[in-house]
């Protein structure tokens, strides 16, 4: 190649040493990853572009520059229903139920519309969304016309990277080949493929909660929380405060949830999925599964604007707990 690739200002911007290099900027990550979307990059600058954006971590303004450019390639297809709450799901499980999983479909059934998205099967061990999901009667959708219908229909979707952007899913698997999680693992939690008018994400080291609350409003989000979940899954710990980041209106705010339980919960020998269908009918009794599903929702609710304050937004989500249509789970077939 007697010419330089196009490509390879972003990677030499990252990498010219300690005194030379410096971030990109929010216009460098947007124009760089537009090519990496179109497929204008070589295999070996995509690795060397990844690894080292990880070494360093993104800036809030790389996580947005990135955001950005795959949202221009993943869209909610025409004719989709307006969606209340984006709900990002890429860590799975290993010590306890994916209740978030029941917190989301609360919502649902109480005319919230949420539309969830994640990753699986790129770390081992795991128990993920599709799984909890599937134990309870609940399709997950293969392309975004269904997930659309299914919006429409019962409130709820669910959609793997691997149907909604297969670019991305490519890019994810790599950590398979470079031994690192891609930065697509904080960026895709910010795209809101569906362009819901709130985003509810998780994160599993609280460092990266600013990152995520000033690369939403780097993208105009008016309202979005983050806060570090169960297992990195947007799941309260109930047996812990809980500092959540948001937005509103735009503008930053932060707020700190009292814990919603005393004493610690054991780590679960099995994770029985069937418990989570017995939950929702009341079959079972679990004081910390319901302090978990409610305080999640807690949240949604909160960094929705439907409730004004935390207190009024626990006593909230514990009424649509006990209001739930027991008889049906929301978006079950």
């Amino acid at each position: 190649m007697s010419h330089e690739h196009p490509f390879a200002p972003f990677v030499r911007v990252l990498g010219k040493g300690p005194r030379l290099s410096r971030p990109l900027s929010f216009e460098e990550a947007r124009d760089g990853f537009r090519m990496v979307m179109k497929g204008e990059v070589e295999p070996v600058q995509l690795g060397a572009f990844l690894c080292l954006l990880r070494v360093k971590t993104e800036t809030p303004e790389e996580a947005a520059g990135l955001a950005a450019a795959i949202r221009e390639f993943v869209a909610p297809p025409p004719g989709a229903p307006q969606i209340d709450l984006d709900w990002s799901s890429y860590a799975g499980k290993t010590r306890q139920l994916p209740l978030y999983v029941l917190s989301a479909l609360l919502l649902a059934g109480h005319g919230i519309r949420v539309f969830m998205h994640g990753s699986e099967g790129h770390t081992a061990g795991r128990v993920w969304t599709s799984e909890a999901l599937a134990a309870l009667g609940v399709p997950v959708s293969t392309s975004a016309a269904d997930a659309a219908r299914r919006l429409e229909s019962g409130n709820f979707a669910y959609m793997t990277l691997e149907h909604l952007s297969p670019q991305l899913h490519a890019i994810m698997e790599l950590r398979h080949l470079l031994g690192l999680r891609s930065p697509v693992h904080t960026v895709a939690r910010l795209v809101n493929p569906f362009r819901a008018a709130c985003a509810l994400s998780s994160v599993s080291h609280p460092a990266y909660g600013p990152v995520h609350q000033e690369a939403s409003r780097l993208l105009g989000e008016a309202r979005m929380a983050v806060f570090k979940g169960e297992g990195g899954e947007v799941e309260r710990r109930p047996e812990k405060e809980c500092e959540v980041l948001s937005l509103v209106d735009g503008q930053p705010l932060s707020e700190d949830w009292p814990a919603l339980i005393s004493g610690t919960r054991p780590h679960l020998d099995s994770l029985d999925l069937s418990r989570l269908k017995a939950l929702w009918r009341g079959e079972a009794e679990d004081e910390a599964a319901v302090a978990v599903i409610s305080g999640t929702a807690a949240i949604a609710l909160r960094a929705m604007g439907r409730a004004a304050s935390i207190d009024e937004a626990e006593g909230m989500a514990l009424v649509l707990w006990r209001e739930r249509d027991r008889s049906k789970v929301p978006g079950a077939v």
